[in-house]
C-alpha cells in the first residue's frame, strides 16, 4: 500500500510542478545538428533518445543555456497536434536560425515525443528542471 501512494505522490508532483511553468513555443529542426554552439562536434553532448533543444536568444542566456534541462508538454497548435506526453530535453544549441522562430527548436526526436504533426507550430508550457 505504500508503494502505490509512493506512486501516487510523483504523479501527482510531476504535473504540480508544472503549474510553476512558463509559455513559449516550440517547432521542430532537422540534422545536420553538428557543430553546436554548446560542444562543437561532440556527439557526446546529445543525450540518451535524441531529446534535445536549440533556443532562442532569450533562453540562451549568453551560452549559460548549455547542458539545461528542461520539462516540456504541447499546450496548443493549429489542428490540434498535441501528443499528452510531458518529456524532458537539453539544450545543446543556440538557434541557428536569424530570427529565431520559436522558444524551442526541437530535435526531430524531441518534437516527435509532443507533436503528431512534423512540420507544426506548437505553443508549449515548459520549466527548467
Amino acid at each position: 500500500m505504500a508503494l502505490f501512494f509512493f506512486f501516487f505522490f510523483l504523479l501527482i508532483f510531476k504535473h504540480i510542478s508544472m503549474a510553476l511553468a512558463d509559455i513559449g513555443t516550440a517547432s521542430s529542426y532537422g540534422p545536420p545538428y553538428l557543430p553546436t554552439q554548446c560542444n562543437g562536434n561532440s556527439v557526446e553532448q546529445f543525450p540518451p533518445g535524441n531529446l534535445f533543444v536549440a533556443v532562442n536568444e532569450g533562453l540562451w542566456d549568453n551560452g549559460a543555456a548549455c547542458g539545461r534541462r528542461y520539462r516540456l508538454r504541447c499546450l496548443s497548435g493549429r489542428n490540434r497536434p498535441c501528443k499528452t506526453d510531458i518529456i524532458e530535453v537539453q539544450v545543446v544549441n543556440f538557434c541557428p536560425k536569424s530570427p529565431c522562430p520559436s522558444s524551442f527548436l526541437m530535435s526531430k526526436e524531441a518534437f516527435f515525443a509532443i507533436s503528431r504533426f512534423p512540420t507544426a507550430k506548437l505553443n508549449v508550457e515548459y520549466i527548467e528542471i
